[in-house]
C-alpha cells in the first residue's frame, strides 16, 4: 500500500477545517505550515498563490494538490487538509474541493518534488482510500489512514 509517512506528520494533518473560499484557503494553509513546520506564513501563502495563478491545482473528484517551492525548507513536506464543507476551487470537473494535499519542497528539490507529486497523486487515485479519508472525523484518524497506521493497529 502506498503510504505518505515520508511527507506528513501529526501536526500537518487537519480534519474538519472550516474553509470559506478558495481565496481564504491559501492564508489558512500558510498559517498551518508556519505552526507545524516553522515556516513563514506569508511566504508559504504567496508561493502557493503564485503557483495557483498558473492554473487551478484542483485535479477533480473534490481534491486539490497545491504545491510550491519554499526557501529554507530542508525536505519535501506535506499538509493534508480536510474541509468541513466543499468549496469551489475552479476544478477541471467543476466539483468543489473538500480535500487538499499541500506539497512544499525546497527550492532545489527538482526530482524529489516531482516524485512526491506523483506519490500523492497515486495515493489519492484509490477510491476506497479517498472514501475513508472523507469519512474520518479527526486529525488522528486521517493521519492513521495516510500513514497506514490503521492497518498496523488492526493487526
Amino acid at each position: 500500500m502506498n503510504r505518505l509517512t515520508n511527507l506528513v506528520y501529526p501536526a500537518t494533518v487537519r480534519a474538519q477545517l472550516l474553509v470559506e473560499s478558495k481565496r481564504a484557503f491559501f492564508p489558512l494553509a500558510g498559517g498551518i505550515a508556519a505552526t507545524a513546520l516553522g515556516l513563514d506564513a506569508s511566504e508559504v501563502t504567496e508561493a502557493l498563490l503564485e503557483r495557483e495563478r498558473l492554473g487551478s491545482t484542483a485535479f477533480g473528484r473534490g481534491m486539490a494538490l497545491p504545491h510550491a517551492r519554499i526557501p529554507g525548507l530542508t525536505g519535501v513536506r506535506g499538509l493534508f487538509l480536510q474541509f468541513s464543507r466543499p468549496v469551489d476551487f475552479d476544478a477541471i470537473d467543476a466539483l468543489p474541493v473538500d480535500i487538499a494535499f499541500v506539497l512544499l519542497s525546497p527550492i532545489d528539490a527538482g526530482a524529489d518534488h516531482l516524485k512526491a507529486l506523483a506519490q500523492v497523486s497515486r495515493f489519492l487515485r484509490d477510491d476506497a482510500t479517498v472514501a475513508r479519508l472523507r469519512g474520518a472525523r479527526s486529525s488522528e484518524a486521517l493521519y492513521a489512514i495516510l500513514t497506514g497506521e490503521e492497518a498496523r493497529d488492526a493487526a
